[in-house]
């Protein structure tokens, strides 16, 4: 019983260090991917604050006048989510964050009487929303760990159609906000439409009353650069949510994986432990075991010396007889055939 136990421990030993192997060399992966996505999101900070400011100028400049994408609804009736979440698991709380905070969104829509459109970037939130039967638009998947531009312009055309069409009344953005390696926060954006404060401020106002002298010439009018342009402002603020959400991804599963390996470190030297103890209790039994059956021939007294016997205790081996008497009695049987009687003679 003691070794078929201590099979099965070892047997489970042995599975928990390949287990240690995969975490630490996943742990390992996802540390060196964050300062790639790190820099990325380095990187993508100076676009995103030089088409704010020429999106400011241009508000400024008079071109806000008639853009969709700055005109807000009177009343917000439908409000589409656009949840970030990670194509792989392994990665702690990362999904779950988001997705609760989407439906604390959702939750609060449908009690004030609002309707609601989750657009899921990620299989982990299209599989969680989908199981869950939420309202869905269109899903985007396969590029959460390493996004690229191109992706961001199919979700921001996707999200911007919507809102043009009337489908919905403003779009919001729920990811993971990447802030150090090991500090990153769940944040609500809104996308569309751009708030007043966005678009507040910037330098292309006139310099006098009669609107001449300003800072910037617009070719053509502000109005259809502004119309072209916000479109690739969306693009770039999706952009760098989805940089963010990959550098978080990144943080939140090296955590995830260094956790793992430390749990398994200890299970693998809790495991060696029983197995010892198992080992020990083995030897200990069958020590005792051969100890039991020594003392046990002690016990019985049995004397392994050969003792004579004598003649008479000897058998023949064809009559049962004692050795003694079957010598003697073929010679009485000889001397009884040779006595003739003078009768037969005749």
């Amino acid at each position: 019983m003691a070794g078929g136990q201590e099979r099965i421990l070892r047997g489970r030993i042995k599975s928990m260090q390949a287990t240690k192997k995969i975490t630490r060399a996943m742990e390992l992966i996802a540390g060196s991917r964050i300062v790639k996505a790190q820099q990325r999101v380095a990187s993508a900070v100076p676009y995103s604050e030089l088409i704010t400011e020429v999106v400011k100028d241009l508000a400024a400049a008079g071109g806000s006048s008639d853009s969709p994408l700055l005109t807000g609804r009177d009343e917000i009736k439908r409000t589409c989510y656009v949840v970030m979440s990670s194509d792989r698991g392994l990665c702690g709380g990362y999904n779950a964050g988001v997705q609760r905070a989407t439906e604390g969104e959702v939750k609060a829509d449908v009690e004030s009487g609002k309707d609601y459109i989750i657009v899921t970037v990620g299989r982990k939130a299209e599989g969680y929303f989908k199981f869950r039967e939420y309202q869905m638009g269109n899903s985007f998947t396969g590029f959460s760990d390493q996004p690229s531009y191109d992706d961001a312009r199919q979700i921001g055309e996707y999200v911007v159609d919507l809102y043009a069409k009337g489908e919905v009344d403003s779009v919001e953005l729920v990811y993971n906000r990447f802030i150090t390696a090991g500090s990153q926060e769940v944040v609500l954006r809104p996308l569309v439409p751009l708030s007043a404060e966005t678009v507040a401020g910037g330098d292309g106002k006139a310099g006098s009353d009669d609107g001449t002298g300003g800072d910037f010439e617009f070719e053509p009018d502000p109005l259809t650069i502004l119309d072209t342009l916000l479109p690739r402002y969306v693009e770039a603020r999706v952009y760098a949510a989805l940089l963010n959400a990959a550098a978080s991804e990144h943080a939140f599963r090296q955590r995830a994986m260094k956790s793992a390996t430390d749990n398994a470190e200890e299970l693998i030297k809790n495991l060696s432990i029983v197995m010892n103890r198992a080992r020990q209790d083995s030897i200990t039994q069958e020590i005792m075991e051969i100890v039991g059956g020594a003392a046990a021939l002690e016990g019985d007294g049995l004397d392994a010396t050969y003792m004579d016997l004598g003649d008479d205790v000897l058998f023949a081996a064809a009559g049962g007889m004692p050795v003694a008497d079957a010598q003697t009695q073929p010679t009485s049987a000889a001397t009884a055939t040779a006595t003739i009687d003078p009768d037969d003679q005749n």
